[in-house]
């Protein structure tokens, strides 16, 4: 048990209030242990030319006040003590680097035991769930919602019409007016939080609960609104406040899982995301019939928390950075050498808050915009969330209005997405284990084109998925035959998505949270936007006609994982960003 809240929340507090006479590090039981954590090869490289090695800026002129340097030889140029390399008077810094004290540290989240991985992706995947599933868990109380509100209102506020003649499919145009809000504040959210879980002196664990605490408090006001625009605005709140994980639990994962085994991780976490939209309906439509809309949001708050307590207790942080910068601030303050410094942190102190700020705001920007496999592959699942969302417009319709579904049966139609999602998972695995899994080369390392294969493959269930669903959506066929058509659209985004997610975290390892804040911003954007001419196409083209031109666009966009897998190498090369060592 100590071993799994030694490093959470409660853990650090335990510390605090013993003055860390309980959880102690292996350092505070032996301090003489500094010399096993330092660096001996990257100590000699910032004392000859001012950095570990491994950072790109230049390196900063020599500091006179680091206490552990001292003067010998018979020139008088000054030495590191602990490895006595001779200190470069133009270029070299007496910095004692403080690392991993072997390839073995069991600290370093890549040496956790096989157990704590899992149970640390389930926490993960759990505070995935738990915020996307508040998309739509309320969705089955808009009957309530427009009683209480008037969807007049929402027309006037939003300028958001739905398309529908049958009274009892009214009601969802709040629900997917409030939807837009709620994804559009995913959207923005992960541009600030997730670059800001990069900064080594904040890590992933203060992002994670600082947000999710805010996220189950603003459960209150939006439960308690007692007009529409306060419920608007709260749902856009909680939806910005929760985001992170939603772009950062990618990163989490790839903390702990070496290369070879990421895209394990990374598909169960899908699924995790998968879960919540699916299952929201289903969740709140029980309060929702016998309670009202303001129920489903208590149900919100209740599991929120509740994933909020278990990430208190037992989240570890995973981030390297973060891990390393509080070795060093512990061995600085426990051996009185103030020259004992992270990589990161050596890094990190020559950023002003200017600096911070471009990072947390501008880079994910930059990287979405300026680096083309970035922006491909991110306007591909961003059209991918996009066609969703539009799609998801046409489920009342087709459900309640064709084939008379209550609100409960109608939650049920989502099922087929996440049978479907459950469906590939073991096939995908096997392909992992049997065809990319030997491909690594010796240094754990995969070229990233290699990661797409299933995204050429994933692209044709999309446009498969919409002519299925839309022609098949009619009273004279069985309701089964869409929802089994709906499948085929969980598997070609589970294939898509881990493709392209393991992609970028293989081609910018450096800047993955910033790369997959992009991401989820683009395809966060495209989701709450795309519905907005939804109601014209399904007015005016009808279920069929509209689901194809959707099916349509699908097909437009699969070429770009096959023209990235063929010269994806030659622009990585061109890159500032990319890895090129591979």
């Amino acid at each position: 048990m100590g071993e799994i809240i030694h490093d959470t929340a409660v853990g650090h507090l335990i510390r605090f209030v013993t003055r860390g006479k309980y959880l102690q590090y292996a350092e505070e039981k032996d301090p003489s242990l500094w010399k096993q954590y330092m660096s001996e090869e990257k100590t000699v490289r910032m004392a000859r030319h001012g950095h570990p090695g491994q950072i790109s800026h230049e390196a900063p002129p020599p500091s006179s006040e680091d206490s552990s340097r001292t003067r010998g030889g018979s020139d008088g140029q000054e030495i590191n003590k602990p490895t006595g390399q001779p200190i470069d008077p133009e270029n070299g810094r007496d910095v004692n680097v403080v690392d991993w004290f072997d390839e073995h540290d069991p600290e370093n989240p890549m040496n956790w035991s096989t157990a704590k991985k899992v149970f640390v992706t389930f926490e993960i995947c759990f505070l995935t769930w738990s915020v996307y599933i508040g998309s739509a868990i309320y969705s089955a109380g808009t009957e309530t919602i427009v009683k209480d509100f008037g969807v007049s209102q929402v027309k006037a506020t939003l300028g958001l019409t739905y398309v529908c003649n049958l009274l009892q499919v009214w009601p969802y145009r709040a629900y997917f007016s409030n939807n837009r809000l709620f994804v559009a504040g995913y959207g923005i959210g992960p541009m600030l939080w997730a670059p800001m879980s990069e900064i080594p002196m904040i890590g992933r664990n203060p992002v994670y609960i600082g947000t999710l605490f805010v996220f189950v408090v603003f459960q209150v006001p939006t439960a308690l609104a007692t007009n529409f625009a306060t419920l608007l605005c709260f749902r856009f709140l909680t939806g910005f406040i929760g985001s992170p994980v939603l772009a950062t639990g990618g990163a989490s994962i790839g903390d702990m899982f070496a290369p070879n085994k990421r895209a394990y991780g990374i598909g169960i976490w899908g699924i995790a995301a998968v879960c919540g939209p699916v299952l929201g309906p289903l969740v709140g439509g029980f309060a929702a019939q016998h309670k009202g809309w303001s129920w489903t949001i208590w149900e919100l708050m209740w599991l929120s928390g509740f994933c909020l307590i278990v990430l208190i207790f037992f989240l570890p942080e995973t981030s390297s950075a973060n891990i390393l910068y509080r070795r060093a601030r512990r061995l600085r303050k426990l051996t009185g050498i103030n020259n004992l410094k992270s990589e990161a942190e050596i890094e990190g102190e020559q950023m002003t808050p200017k600096d911070v700020a471009l990072i947390a705001i501008v880079r994910p920007i930059t990287l979405n915009f300026q680096e083309p496999m970035v922006f491909l592959l991110n306007l591909y699942i961003a059209l991918i969330y996009g066609l969703l969302y539009i799609w998801f417009e046409s489920f009342p319709i087709v459900f309640t209005g064709i084939y008379k579904f209550n609100l409960s049966e109608e939650g049920l139609a989502f099922v087929g997405i996440l049978v479907g999602a459950i469906i590939v998972i073991p096939p995908f695995f096997y392909y992992l284990y049997r065809y990319v899994e030997p491909k690594f080369n010796d240094r754990g390392e995969l070229k990233p084109e290699l990661r797409l294969p299933p995204a050429m493959v994933g692209g044709f269930f999309i446009p498969i998925c919409l002519f299925w669903f839309g022609w098949s959506s009619r009273p004279s066929v069985h309701w089964i035959m869409p929802i089994i058509g709906s499948s085929f659209f969980a598997i070609g985004t589970f294939l898509l998505f881990n493709s392209v997610l393991n992609y970028l975290g293989d081609a910018y390892p450096d800047y993955a949270a910033s790369v997959l804040a992009g991401n989820d911003f683009m395809r966060s954007s495209f989701g709450a936007g795309f519905p907005l001419f939804a109601t014209a196409m399904y007015n005016n083209e009808g279920v069929g006609w509209a689901s194809s031109i959707l099916g349509f666009l699908a097909i437009v966009f699969i070429p770009i994982p096959f023209v990235l897998y063929r010269y994806g190498e030659k622009l990585r090369k061109g890159s500032k960003h990319a890895r090129k060592d591979f």
